[in-house]
């Protein structure tokens, strides 16, 4: 690293540099840094990003009391003991604790402890290789790359454009997880990820929530029967879940807010919640300096590199390939390691499943959706593999049949579905429904990822009693189709 010193900008010359301290900037930078390679990252917020503070934690912390009382719920012997409301105060001052109270001292902490140096500030682009970075006190630092720029800013939630919303005050994802106190309505709008979570939540922590889906059916990117299922346990809950609705305008009225469907219906409420879709946090970063439009998501190859720049790299949310906090980071090592490698003058492993591919964006991206029941997935849908021309079949298995689920509750209610490629006789998906299956699709992504033959899956023998003799089930049911 050499540093110059003009009258009013400091330039300092790194190997890498990093755009965004979140999971997803911190990984590449701790690749970059182990391999011996200087490296600055820049974060205009709090070190550790969106998932942190605003996304995976504060959330899963909200809904995990939620899923404990309904899980004692389902066992006589503790089920009276659990019928009253939550605390809903103690659950907030928890989910507090998970994000440090907003403060990001430990990440720091953690992030300097590799060696990186962190600048605080507004990071852009500011011609090839070069970084420039504007203060909170307004100076500004040249940052030069030899080897790479790491583009690790994320992406922000997307309003719709309805007239008047700013009016309205309208919550995104960073509102419903931070949010101090229950609103008495909650009207969420969306189908997705962030809407079933959040209607969960808050329906179980004292709201009465209203979801508004345009679609006809909840997580529209998993198998029919999970969006099914999960908009079953919410009705159940309290929720009123209405499909094929839109919102048609919305408006605060002496601090109600008023939204009008496509229906014609009028519904009232405390607050909105819009979670109706990702943009990408690159409209302010200099994208125009290399020839590239302000505000798009980045195209980059395998080992992440954006195209037609052969120094720019963007990792995560901001390549759109899969907006999930662990496969961004999965992506940072797939791309610390590519830039070590080519730092290093060596050629880098491009083939399928190689040390600098990110294979599994295309083939094995699991997810976890934390709602009463969870939801999981991994690999392909059946409608996805058809649709990429493989020859398959879908097996499924009533959860219910399992006797590690019967034991885990009463009236445990869930499914399973394995999609099997015909001619490479390997799964392709898997997609789990069900009280605690979120701990269970590891094992689908070792074999999805493994491309594990299905006669090997045979001797893969789950232990008794649990719920992962789902999978002897689903075996069997396929062997007998």
């Amino acid at each position: 690293m050499t540093e110059t010193q003009s009258t009013h900008t400091q330039v300092t010359d790194y190997d890498v540099v990093v755009i965004g301290a979140g999971p997803v900037g911190e990984n590449v930078a701790d690749r970059t840094r182990a391999a011996g390679l200087s490296t600055a990252v820049v974060e205009s917020e709090l070190v550790g990003g969106e998932c942190s503070y605003w996304a995976c934690m504060p959330s899963k912390a909200l809904l995990r009391p939620v899923l404990a009382q309904a899980d004692a719920r389902r066992l006589p012997g503790l089920s009276a003991s659990v019928q009253g409301p939550l605390d809903t105060t103690a659950v907030l001052a928890r989910r507090d604790s998970f994000t440090s109270g907003w403060k990001d001292d430990g990440q720091v902490q953690w992030l300097e402890g590799t060696g990186a140096d962190l600048y605080r500030g507004q990071g852009r682009l500011s011609g090839p290789r070069t970084v420039t970075v504007t203060g909170p006190d307004g100076r500004r630092s040249v940052l030069t790359a030899r080897h790479a720029v790491a583009v690790c800013t994320g992406s922000r939630a997307q309003l719709p454009d309805l007239p008047g919303l700013d009016e309205v005050r309208p919550w995104t994802s960073r509102e419903a997880t931070s949010a101090r106190s229950a609103p008495g309505r909650l009207v969420v709008v969306g189908g997705g990820v962030v809407a079933v979570e959040m209607a969960c939540a808050w329906q179980a922590l004292g709201s009465r929530v209203t979801v508004l889906v345009r679609g006809d059916g909840l997580l529209g990117r998993m198998e029919p029967f999970a969006g099914e299922l999960v908009a079953e346990a919410l009705t159940e809950a309290g929720a009123d879940v209405r499909t094929g609705t839109s919102v048609k305008a919305v408006t605060r009225e002496n601090g109600t807010v008023v939204v009008l469907t496509d229906t014609g219906d009028r519904i009232e409420a405390d607050e909105i919640l819009f979670a109706t879709g990702r943009a990408p946090r690159t409209d302010d970063i200099g994208l125009d300096t290399i020839g590239l439009e302000p505000g798009s998501w980045l195209d980059v190859d395998d080992s992440l590199r954006v195209t037609g720049h052969d120094w720019l790299y963007a990792v995560g949310d901001v390549n759109h390939r899969a907006l999930l906090t662990h496969q961004g980071k999965y992506q940072a090592r797939i791309a610390g390691a590519a830039i070590v490698t080519r730092a290093a003058g060596e050629p880098v492993q491009a083939e399928q499943w190689g040390a600098h591919t990110a294979t599994a964006d295309h083939a094995a991206v699991p997810q976890v959706v934390f709602t009463d029941p969870e939801a999981a997935s991994v690999g392909l849908t059946l409608a996805e593999a058809e649709q990429a021309g493989h020859r398959v079949r879908a097996v499924d298995v009533d959860l219910s049949s399992v006797a590690g689920a019967s034991l885990y509750g009463d009236d445990y209610r869930g499914r399973a579905r394995m999609v099997v490629d015909l001619e490479e006789e390997i799964v392709r998906g898997v997609t789990l429904v069900g009280p605690g299956v979120g701990e269970l699709i590891h094992a689908a992504t070792v074999a999805v990822a493994g491309r594990v033959p299905v006669s090997r899956l045979w001797h893969a023998v789950p232990s008794y009693p649990t719920i992962s003799e789902v999978w002897l089930r689903l075996l069997e049911a396929y062997r007998d189709a």
